[in-house]
């Protein structure tokens, strides 16, 4: 194919490993969040999520301070991603994904 010929085959190869990172990135970021505690149906017990939480709210004198990790994840995970945390968890998948095409 004759379409990518003008381009550096590495610069192909670093476009292409964005692009899937970044949709990798959209996919795995839901699984990723249920599977530390972070559910649909708030936050698991026993889970990494409720150690995070307890560790919040022992800093915070006994709650989960708004806008803090924990309180976002938490929205994250029960809500689901809106628009612009999709777009970011795209972008950091992406660039993440096209730098490591580049260092190996």
């Amino acid at each position: 194919m004759k379409v990518f010929s003008a381009f550096p085959p590495f610069l192909v190869t670093i476009a292409a490993a964005s692009a899937l990172g970044a949709g990798g990135a959209i996919v795995a970021a839901p699984v990723v969040l249920g599977a530390i505690g972070f559910t649909s149906v708030g936050i698991a017990a026993g889970s990494y999520a409720a150690s995070m939480m307890s560790a919040a709210a022992v800093a915070n004198g006994g709650g989960v301070a708004a806008g803090s990790a924990v309180a976002v994840l938490q929205s994250v995970g029960m809500a689901g991603m809106g628009t612009a945390a999709t777009s970011a968890v795209a972008g950091a998948g992406g660039v993440l994904t096209g730098l490591a095409a580049l260092i190996f």
